[in-house]
């Protein structure tokens, strides 16, 4: 399992497809949180606080994560290396686990050059810098941005294993690609859309939804609930991409 774990880690970063992602990543917010005028540019603010970072990278995931995954599964089913796999003592699951780790640790690597920003933001209101209004920068909250951080990770996590489902899914990469885009937002956003129809009785249906608790575990307040939450979503995908794996040798 490791040695297939070093193969797809491998993997990106000897073609371009790793470093496109955390350079797009790192790309998108660093120009709305510092170059581009607006509510969500920092020192435009004169707040010291990373909200704008955590409401723009779901979004910037909900496409990025998907391009990681949608060759993982789907490359080895279209070009018949997937046999070749099955010719080593690996389970369906050390299969599917391997390749999952591989793309969380690029999703790691994607978020790791941000705490730049915490030490850019710390030392600006530790240093009692002012905006251009003359508003002080209030000091960075390290208990709420670390809570924000792990909440974010967890959420890229989701996606990741929702996209190793798309994957064993087809043998098209494009195809794998929109069905995790597509299921990803719906798992993000979808739940909360249907409980507003369904009024205080739809507080259960906003609660299967990705979204209810990335803001509940943002606040820095890590509760148990919301760790099972994502554990729980986790293992769900990577069981039904398990399961999609087998289903194939019972052919």
């Amino acid at each position: 399992m490791f040695s297939l774990f070093k193969k797809e880690l491998s993997a990106f970063f000897s073609s371009i497809t790793g470093y496109i992602v955390v350079f797009i990543f790192l790309l998108v917010n660093g120009l709305v949180l510092w170059v581009f005028r607006g509510n969500m540019n920092i020192i435009d603010s004169g707040f010291a606080y990373l909200d704008p970072l955590f409401q723009i990278s779901p979004w910037v995931f909900l496409f990025l994560v998907p391009a990681i995954t949608m060759r993982m599964i789907s490359e080895e089913l279209k070009t018949g290396t997937i046999e070749v796999l099955y010719t080593q003592p690996l389970s369906d699951m050390q299969i599917v686990l391997a390749k999952y780790l591989a793309g969380m640790v690029l999703i790691l690597i994607s978020l790791l050059p941000t705490l730049i920003y915490v030490a850019s933001i710390s030392s600006l209101s530790a240093e009692g810098q002012q905006t251009a209004d003359g508003a002080d920068i209030a000091g960075l909250d390290m208990g709420e941005t670390l809570g924000a951080y792990l909440g974010l990770f967890m959420l890229a996590s989701v996606y990741c294993a929702i996209g190793m489902w798309a994957s064993a899914l087809t043998e098209n990469q494009i195809v794998a690609f929109l069905l995790a885009v597509g299921i990803s937002l719906f798992m993000y956003l979808g739940m909360d859309a249907i409980s507003g129809f369904l009024g205080k009785s739809g507080l259960m249906i906003s609660n299967l939804g990705i979204d209810a608790h990335y803001r509940s575990i943002s606040r820095g307040v890590v509760d148990t609930r919301d760790i099972v939450y994502f554990v729980s979503a986790n293992a769900l995908f990577l069981i039904l991409a398990k399961y999609k794996l087998a289903s194939r040798n019972w052919k």
